[in-house]
């Protein structure tokens, strides 16, 4: 077809250029909060080509030092791979209940809002400035897909408004990154003025919208103060997350829809623990996964290594599943950890020390354990050929926790066991959410 195409526009003399075609069908894919991306398909674009090309034009020979560096800054990565680096930032020592929730619904949300976007590029085909003109420069890597509406400005307008909506004092902060994010794409020659605008537009709407949806996720009510009247229970002051175990959860039927049967009496546990004689590189990796609690940057690694940075849709559907993952593998922990009160080491021992403090809620089962059993089986299934590498993080990561002194080994291996139920539901309904069709036909292609 394309070849008859460019015969036809040899015999006439004219110069065609085909439509890109990245993920045509993204559009259809199953969307969490929303009802589909064709229910927020948005009207057809009504600027004048001519008038929005010129301002363009204006724009990149007004070019200065600073617009230069915007560009390149917003070059990077997918849409979502600043707001991401930011809110991971944020959530990951947000001490408030909402940080799982402000990281989960951003990342569903620009999800969501992508799956909408696509859904009205194609559906009219805009062709982005400097194909439609060539004297417009394309300043960075050419996206592969129609100009309407823009899908950082998307992004932008959903993580503005959701950042902004848990975390107040940064919204002026987040407004002008958004503003800065929406000027580059047109700066740069990749969209129009009214792309951005109508994406930020979109992206404000879905995010607003599942703010909305999810309102009652998180429980307003306070802990009562109770406790199990028993001896050999976590008795640490302050409890940390008490309730968080009683939040709704995204894929999982309920928090406890994988809870863990009761802890032993940890007596064995304690035996082994105090017989461990730490070397250099336990402490190593004691004090690396302390301080490195997440998966992100392995995860950015890997989505560059594969070119998905160029793919907004896949590259969004893996931050929204792994934002979920996160989100329902907390929750689950928090429900076992509360439904138990397991305790800690230095509680059990008194005698006992261990190398890093320990942290304010039950030992039963462990966090990072949970989360790390989780991303190794997700990434897995998102990066089959590096399926080793994660299984084998996430076994360093829950040792580390043994390593350092702050939990038993059955916390560590009831909680990957924990993490790797909660991926493989998450695993399961992304397995029909159309995304794998898609690829299955464009690789027959």
């Amino acid at each position: 077809m394309k070849k008859c195409l460019l015969l036809l526009a040899t015999l006439l003399g004219m110069t065609v250029r085909l439509p890109a075609q990245v993920e045509p069908t993204a559009g259809t894919w199953k969307t969490w909060f929303i009802p589909s991306g064709r229910a927020y398909r948005l009207p057809a674009p009504s600027a004048s080509l001519k008038e929005e090309t010129a301002r363009v034009l204006a724009r990149q020979q007004a070019l200065t030092a600073d617009d230069r560096a915007q560009i390149q800054f917003w070059n990077a990565g997918a849409p979502g791979y600043r707001w991401n680096d930011l809110i991971g930032r944020l959530w990951m020592t947000d001490t408030s209940r909402y940080g799982a929730l402000a990281n989960m619904l951003m990342n569903v949300a620009i999800y969501d809002a992508t799956i909408a976007a696509w859904d009205t590029k194609y559906a009219y085909n805009r062709p982005r400035p400097y194909t439609a003109d060539r004297r417009v420069k394309p300043l960075g890597p050419k996206p592969e897909s129609p100009s309407y509406p823009c899908e950082h400005s998307v992004a932008a307008g959903v993580a503005s408004t959701i950042i902004a909506h848990f975390f107040p004092s940064l919204a002026d902060s987040v407004g002008r990154m958004a503003q800065r994010a929406m000027a580059s794409r047109v700066a740069a020659g990749m969209a129009y003025p009214s792309d951005t605008k109508a994406g930020f537009e979109l992206g404000i709407k879905i995010a607003e919208m599942e703010l909305a949806h999810t309102r009652d996720f998180v429980p307003k009510t306070a802990w009562d103060g109770k406790r199990p009247d028993q001896p050999g229970i976590w008795n640490g002051k302050i409890p940390m997350f008490p309730m968080a175990g009683q939040s709704k959860t995204v894929v999982l039927t309920s928090a406890s829809q994988f809870r863990p049967g009761p802890p032993p009496d940890f007596a064995k546990d304690m035996a082994e623990l105090k017989a461990f004689k730490p070397t250099f590189r336990s402490k190593a990796n004691a004090f690396f996964y302390a301080s490195q609690a997440s998966t992100d940057e392995l995860l950015n690694r890997k989505m560059f290594e594969n070119n998905l940075p160029q793919n907004p849709p896949r590259a969004a559907r893996i931050y929204a599943a792994v934002a979920v993952t996160y989100y329902d593998a907390f929750i689950s922990c928090f429900d076992a950890k509360y439904a138990y009160w397991g305790i800690r080491p230095d509680q059990y021992d008194t005698t006992y020390q261990p190398l890093i403090p320990t942290p304010p809620f039950p030992g039963y089962p462990s966090g990072h354990a949970v989360m790390s059993g989780a991303m190794g089986n997700l990434l897995s299934y998102f990066f089959p050929a590096d399926g080793a590498l994660f299984q084998k993080k996430a076994k360093e990561a829950a040792e580390s926790r043994f390593q350092a002194g702050i939990h038993f080994r059955t916390d560590n291996d009831t909680g990957l066991d924990l993490g790797r139920k909660v991926a493989d539901a998450v695993i399961q309904r992304l397995q029909a959410d159309g995304a794998e069709e898609s690829s299955a036909l464009a690789n027959r292609k």
